[in-house]
């Protein structure tokens, strides 16, 4: 074989090695996704999401304390600031007295009722004393009028007798009318009292009402933080005049923070709810990878539900590819190892079931979300409530 002729052989057998390498690759990539790649989607466009828990004032007041800044960690309770409580305080005794006055004045209520049972009895025991001389003075008025007509008595003689008549009649109707005053003033006094004791009256209890909001009022003088987090956003000043509903600030609870990744409508075919997922931070790098699942999928596209929605029916349209968010929920052990903050970037892979059904949502049978950092002052009013009851039935 000459030179002339070998170069080209040579030349063929380089492409054809060339072209074997890459059909190999094509074969290759061709298995890896039948049997790997197909079964994952992934995107970039995916962000930390978590609650911003704002921390808003329930009654109005001048701020003197902030115990909390921005980037601190606080706990469900701490107290994050504290409004002047003068004019609190000064409500509260007010209560405090109302509710004693109320107590004593319903007490008197059932004391006047033994009164004037004890009035009706005297009533009823004068009535009868009046009934039997008017009986007697009637008795001598008959048989003075059998001796007048045979001249045994005198006409002045008859004439008192018939005066005794009529005083001891007048005696009987003032004693009936005292007894009906008595009895008219019992009921109504039983008419408020019935079915109740002192403690339960109505009175009693509108007044203990009135203090229990006090209470309440003075103890919203300090505002707690509502669940553990990170202060973010903090804007009140020491001195400002807030009103109820005013922001102060933010607290982001950190630990149970979930990603909103945004996939192609295309990659949507074969997601549900619970297939896992792995993510990378763009925070940490490849170093930290985090392992999910998918919580749910929107109910609509990003564009759905913009402030100012595509107009696709102007007749001026171009298609775009539609992205629809999908919540992934992060394992809390690793979040805690490394935490992450809102608004970070994500890289999610999805590893999807072709052949899967899609799942249906469990109902849910607790909040997504509660707290009782603002419950201890019920307890602690509730007492109090009590001990002026109590203080004052003594007395």
């Amino acid at each position: 074989m000459t030179a002339s002729t070998a170069k080209p052989a040579l030349r063929r057998r380089l492409m054809l090695a060339t072209l074997a390498v890459f059909v190999l690759i094509g074969l290759a990539y061709a298995a890896w996704w039948l049997l790997v790649g197909a079964h994952y989607e992934s995107t970039d466009d995916a962000y930390v999401h978590g609650d911003l828990v704002q921390v808003t004032p329930q009654i109005s007041g001048t701020v003197v304390a902030i115990e909390a800044e921005d980037t601190e960690t606080v706990a469900s309770g701490q107290t994050l600031v504290r409004l002047d409580p003068a004019d609190a305080d000064i409500a509260l005794r007010q209560a405090e007295a109302r509710l004693a006055q109320a107590v004593r004045q319903v007490r008197t209520l059932y004391v006047q009722n033994d009164a004037l049972q004890a009035e009706i009895d005297a009533q009823r025991a004068a009535v009868q004393r009046a009934q039997t001389d008017l009986a007697r003075a009637e008795t001598d008025l008959k048989r003075r009028q059998a001796l007048a007509a045979s001249g045994g008595v005198s006409g002045e003689e008859l004439l008192h007798a018939r005066t005794a008549v009529k005083a001891a009649q007048s005696d009987v109707a003032l004693a009936r009318a005292a007894q009906a005053s008595a009895e008219a003033k019992l009921a109504t006094n039983a008419a408020l009292t019935r079915g109740t004791d002192i403690a339960n009256h109505p009175d009693v209890r509108a007044a203990a009402s009135a203090l229990r909001q006090a209470w309440l009022d003075r103890s919203r003088t300090d505002l707690p933080a509502p669940v553990d987090g990170m202060v973010a956003r903090r804007s009140v000043q020491v001195g400002q005049r807030v009103s109820p509903g005013t922001p102060l600030m933010t607290v982001v609870p950190l630990g149970q923070v979930w990603v909103e990744a945004n996939f192609k409508e295309g990659q949507l075919r074969h997601m549900r709810v619970g297939q896992p997922a792995t993510l990378v931070a763009d925070m940490y790098g490849d170093d930290v990878t985090y392992h999910g699942r998918i919580a749910g999928l929107d109910a609509g596209t990003g564009s759905a539900f913009a402030l100012l929605p595509a107009q696709n029916a102007s007749g001026n349209w171009i298609k775009v590819v539609q992205r629809v968010p999908v919540r992934i929920a992060l394992d809390p052990e690793e979040l805690k190892a490394h935490p992450l903050r809102v608004g970070l970037s994500m890289e999610v892979e999805v590893d999807v079931d072709p052949d899967g059904e899609a799942a249906e949502p469990e109902p849910r049978t607790a909040p997504i979300w509660s707290t009782r950092a603002f419950e201890a002052a019920h307890d602690q009013a509730d007492a109090l409530i009590g001990k002026i009851i109590s203080e004052n039935l003594a007395g």
